[in-house]
């Protein structure tokens, strides 16, 4: 399966929203063989992102969720109100917020268990610093990330893993088709002995994806999709990485 998934972040207003929801929607619906469709914008849009991908093949997608199901945590957002909502997948672990709010291997397990358990399917973010790349630590990041954020039980039917080198997102640089083929291969011999057989596990890349480098990535072995940021903001750019799947 390949899966290409546009990650939003904190961008659109409800007409955007809208008219790029729209956008995707119809090419969509035009026919062809097309990979799994995702889109996560920000959670206030949801509701009117899910209006406009109705009827077609696209699914939605949420940002994060916080691993209870309620409770007293003002501004988080629970897996089951996103799963209420429509929508398929979540993203867990993303950089941006092992960054900015301090979330550990642990918390993002917990969060995709809470997301499995909503019945969604989390994409598990991980992927190496700058300087982790330049010390010579990205294998052993990329373990302890696996190892430590994809709960027990997982397998390729409830989880997705993204693979994003924090230093090519939103850069403009991205990771050799060497550096790609040789994380993704790591992934699945971690995610092997932690969770369960890796083969037919989705995996995909993101880090400043977009139509020209697309397929060069999207053929590299072991890459199964693409995590998109600022390119799935423009429906023909984003389209463009659509197309670009074999």
């Amino acid at each position: 399966m390949y899966l290409i998934a546009g990650n939003w972040k904190m961008n659109g207003l409800p007409a955007s929203a809208r008219e790029l929801a729209s956008g995707i929607a119809g090419k969509s619906k035009a026919g062809g063989v097309l990979p799994e469709i995702a889109l996560c914008p920000p959670s206030a849009l949801i509701p009117l992102v899910a209006e406009e991908l109705s009827g077609s093949p696209v699914r939605l997608g949420g940002q994060d969720c916080h691993m209870n199901e309620n409770g007293a945590h003002t501004g988080d957002t629970s897996a089951v109100l996103l799963s209420e909502l429509g929508c398929k997948y979540v993203i867990v672990g993303h950089s941006e917020r092992r960054a900015d709010h301090g979330e550990t291997d642990e918390m993002v397990k917990l969060k995709a268990l809470a997301a499995q358990h909503a019945g969604l399917v989390p994409i598990i973010c991980v992927g190496e610093t700058e300087a982790e790349r330049n010390e010579g630590r990205t294998e052993q990041v990329i373990s302890r990330q696996v190892a430590g954020s994809v709960p027990e039980g997982a397998n390729a039917d409830n989880v997705v893993i993204a693979y994003e080198p924090v230093w090519a997102i939103g850069t403009g640089r991205t990771a050799t088709e060497e550096d790609i083929e040789t994380a993704h291969a790591q992934i699945r011999v971690v995610f092997s002995k932690s969770a369960g057989p890796a083969e037919k596990l989705c995996i995909l890349y993101g880090g400043s994806v977009k139509g020209a480098n697309a397929g060069p990535i999207l053929k590299t072995k072991g890459v199964n999709g693409a995590l998109v940021g600022g390119a799935s903001l423009k429906v023909d750019d984003f389209w463009a990485i659509i197309e670009a799947c074999p």
